[in-house]
């Protein structure tokens, strides 16, 4: 059984290929916020915005300028420097729902993906809630803040460094017990020492 390690709180997990596997995209990812925080799938975390909320945002992009549903995924990324991307199993429906409300309506186009612009009844929405709007907005510019403080370059490299490190010293065929725990021991006296940095 060939097994690839996860860094996690307490030192090194190992997990077998073919298991139950969630990344970025898996149950709850799309609630998550800069902290390392999901509304779903683990507890005591919390979202990054209800679905009132959400409307709001996509509310607020589309009147700025007609938008599909990927140009909204990005445009949200983009305002948290990558720190938070909605995925299209949230955003089309909120899509969807914004439509069935009557405040945003399809474009005219022979194009895949359908634009979408603001209604009179959506801009009389948003300026009812101008000042939710601008409090949403200030969330994701301070997720953008937090990851630009917490993703330095040097620290990236340090990190896609040692992920490659471990990939191929724990990626093969067998690994030795003592193995596991020496590696477990030197990631455990590396967050220790992080944690005392003044």
């Amino acid at each position: 059984m060939r097994f690839f390690p996860q860094m996690c709180g307490g030192g090194l997990r190992m997990h077998h290929v073919g298991g139950r596997r969630h990344g970025r995209h898996g149950p709850g990812a799309d609630w998550e916020d800069g902290r390392g925080g999901r509304g779903e799938g683990r507890s005591g975390r919390r979202r990054v915005f209800e679905s009132t909320e959400l409307r709001l945002v996509l509310l607020k992009l589309i009147a700025d300028q007609p938008r599909h549903g990927y140009d909204l995924i990005r445009a949200v990324e983009d305002l948290t420097g990558g720190a938070y991307a909605p995925s299209p199993g949230v955003i089309y429906p909120t899509l969807t729902m914004l439509e069935e409300m009557g405040q945003i309506e399809k474009l005219g186009s022979d194009g895949a993906r359908k634009e979408f612009t603001i209604t009179q009844d959506g801009r009389v929405q948003l300026a009812g809630e101008m000042e939710t709007v601008e409090g949403l907005f200030a969330r994701l510019a301070a997720l953008a803040r937090k990851r630009e403080k917490v993703d330095a370059a040097p620290i990236r490299r340090a990190m896609d460094n040692l992920k490659a490190v471990l990939m191929h010293r724990l990626g093969r065929e067998t690994v030795e017990t003592e193995t596991l725990h020496a590696v477990a021991a030197i990631l455990d006296e590396a967050a220790q020492r992080i944690e005392r940095l003044p």
